[in-house]
């Protein structure tokens, strides 16, 4: 086996590895748009490993972005062997961190399922930071959406409200793991550009003036048809507590039945015992889970 820095006219063949392999692993950054452009460069280092024939049979890539670096950390878009061997994931894991210089980690999404790939990164020395769960909501009914006196859910205004939104976000999630990274208006100006973004799909709540509050949704495909992803759901933690979350949440549902979405979907970290109960509550079902596999580099 033999591990080679990925190279323009190996692409399409790196793609199609990808997408054969998406559904063992992570496959958050694997779809069709994040693919169709893929190029490797230094936000988006890949490595191959091909056998005596040239076949690719492993890959590696690390996504290196503002956010991350920011972070001082990478995340893993694909690590992946067709060879039940640990000798591959070394040799891949060698060849890709000399990418992950300055940083303080790199970081990888495991399905629970996958217990062979869970395995060999106990042995490359991984550790699990956390747990993530993906909930769908298929129910028809919807709640009411009841928000107290003196407050008012407010449409996005892009090219206004990027201070406002990161604001209220970073404030929200200032402690809870994988989420700590403040996020950027550059960010947010990256994410209504994105071809998932969905005219009024952000929302900002407030408090008399006060921003105290927002929710996302977004275009998204789950076992190969529409759905609507919601998330954030951001409350400030000085108004936590008081039911506002669940507000934003069937503000959001409200949102994707009027958009023609049957489906809704969303991901909650373990840590946050409260928002997986408010969306179990709300009608929300269990089905995937994963680990955060970290590996630290100091």
């Amino acid at each position: 086996m033999k591990i080679e820095a990925l190279k323009d006219e190996r692409i399409g063949a790196f793609v199609d590895y990808c997408k054969k392999h998406k559904m063992e692993i992570d496959d958050s950054f694997l779809y069709d748009e994040d693919l169709k452009d893929f190029k490797p460069d230094d936000e988006n280092p890949a490595y191959i490993a091909v056998d005596e024939k040239g076949h690719i049979k492993a890959a590696a890539s690390l996504i290196i972005d503002d956010y991350n670096r920011r972070g001082r950390r990478a995340r893993f878009r694909i690590f992946h062997s067709e060879v039940d061997d640990i000798h591959c994931y070394n040799m891949l894991m060698q060849a890709i961190l000399k990418h992950a210089e300055g940083l303080d980690k790199v970081f990888i999404f495991v399905p629970l399922v996958n217990e062979k790939l869970m395995k060999f990164m106990e042995e490359l020395k991984f550790r699990v930071e956390r747990y993530s769960f993906l909930l769908v909501r298929e129910d028809p009914e919807l709640p009411e959406v009841c928000l107290p006196e003196d407050y008012e859910l407010r449409a996005f205004m892009p090219g206004h409200d990027e201070d406002i939104w990161c604001q209220v976000r970073n404030a929200a999630f200032a402690k809870l793991k994988g989420s700590e990274t403040p996020i950027t208006p550059e960010g947010v100006s990256a994410m209504i550009s994105g071809s998932d973004y969905i005219e009024g799909g952000l929302m900002i709540l407030y408090h008399e003036e006060k921003p105290v509050g927002v929710v996302r949704c977004a275009d998204d495909d789950y076992e190969g048809s529409p759905i609507m992803n919601i998330g954030p759901v951001a409350i400030i933690p000085e108004y936590q507590g008081k039911g506002l979350g669940r507000s934003l949440l069937r503000a959001a549902l409200r949102f994707a039945k009027d958009k023609n979405y049957d489906r809704t979907v969303l991901c909650v970290n373990g840590d946050n015992d409260r928002a997986k109960a408010l969306y179990i509550q709300e009608g929300f079902k269990q089905v995937e889970a994963v680990a955060c596999w970290e590996y630290y580099l100091i």
